[in-house]
C-alpha cells in the first residue's frame, strides 16, 4: 500500500481530526486533510467510502461529531452563513431547484451571496450569470423551467449557479452525474480552466478514476471513511492501490494523451 504522502503548500480549508456520523453510524473517523490552494484536489474511492459524506463537511452541510474543518485559519461554524457564501462555492450531489423556477432564475441564485439591501442587482452580477451560463452551454435554455429538464441538462444548469457564486473555492460532488461522455469532459476540461484563468480552489468528488487521474492535480483515496493515500495522480495510483481501495485487479499504464496514470481492468473472468 502507497504511503500517505502530505503536501507542503499553503492551505486555506483543512480538516482536523474529523469524525463524521449519521446519527449512531460514523462515516469517517480521525481525518486529517488540507486542500492544497490554487489547485484541482479529486476525491475517489468505493462506494460509502464517506467521499461524499468529507464534501458535506467541508461545505458545512454536515456538522462534525469530531473535530473541525477551519477555513482560513477559523472553524468553519463561527463563519457567517452569507460572508461563507461568498467566499465557498459548493454543488452537492442532489440538489432540488424550487417548482417551476427557470433556468436563468435559479442560476442568478448563485448571486445572492453578494447582495445587500443597499446593492441589488448590478450589471457584474449580469457578466456573472451569463458567463457561467455560456460556459456550461446552458444559454439557449435560459427560459426553460427547470424541472423540464433533462437529468444532463439540470446538471449543467446548477454547475451553473456554482460558478455564477464566483468564489475562490468550489466544491463539486460529483459534478458528471447524468453527463454523456462528451459533457463529462467539457465540464471537467472547465473545471480546469477556471483553476487555470485564476487559481480557484477546486475540490471534486469524482467516481471514475481514469477522469480522477486525468484532471486532478491533488488526488486523495479513501477507503472506509480514511483517507489511504494523496498525492500527485502519477504518486499515488497504482496496481497495488486499485486493488488494496478498490478490491479490483488492474495494471496502470501511461495514459498515451497525458502521460499520466491510466487503469486499465484485467481481463474478464
Amino acid at each position: 500500500m502507497p504511503q500517505q504522502q502530505r503536501r507542503t503548500t499553503d492551505s486555506r480549508l483543512r480538516a482536523r481530526d474529523l469524525t463524521l456520523a449519521y446519527e449512531n453510524r460514523t462515516v469517517v473517523e480521525g481525518l486529517d486533510l488540507a486542500v492544497p490552494d490554487g489547485r484541482v484536489t479529486v476525491v475517489v474511492g468505493p462506494n460509502a467510502c464517506g467521499k461524499s459524506t468529507l464534501l458535506r463537511a467541508l461545505g458545512r452541510l454536515l456538522r462534525p461529531a469530531g473535530g473541525s474543518v477551519v477555513l482560513d485559519g477559523e472553524e468553519l461554524s463561527r463563519i457567517p452563513t452569507r460572508q461563507l457564501a461568498t467566499r465557498l462555492g459548493l454543488l452537492p450531489q442532489t440538489p432540488v431547484a424550487p417548482e417551476a423556477i427557470t433556468v436563468a432564475d435559479l442560476v442568478a441564485r448563485g448571486r445572492q451571496p453578494h447582495q445587500r439591501w443597499w446593492r441589488q442587482w448590478s450589471e457584474a452580477d449580469e457578466r456573472a450569470v451569463a458567463d457561467a451560463m455560456a460556459r456550461t452551454d446552458v444559454t439557449t435554455l435560459a427560459d426553460r423551467p427547470v424541472d423540464e429538464l433533462s437529468g444532463g441538462q439540470r446538471q449543467r444548469v446548477w454547475i451553473a449557479m456554482a460558478l455564477a457564486q464566483d468564489t475562490d473555492l468550489l466544491l463539486l460532488d460529483e459534478p458528471t452525474t447524468y453527463l454523456d461522455i462528451a459533457h463529462q469532459v467539457e465540464v471537467l476540461d472547465l473545471v480546469r480552466l477556471l483553476n487555470a484563468e485564476r487559481g480557484r480552489t477546486v475540490v471534486a468528488v469524482l467516481h471514475d478514476l481514469n477522469q480522477a487521474a486525468r484532471y486532478a492535480h491533488h488526488l486523495v483515496a479513501m477507503k472506509a471513511g480514511r483517507v489511504v493515500a494523496e498525492g500527485r495522480p502519477e504518486d499515488v495510483v497504482t496496481a497495488e492501490l486499485v486493488r488494496e481501495v478498490f478490491g479490483l485487479e488492474a495494471v496502470v499504464v501511461p495514459d498515451p494523451v497525458t502521460g499520466g496514470p491510466l487503469v486499465v481492468p484485467g481481463p474478464p473472468a
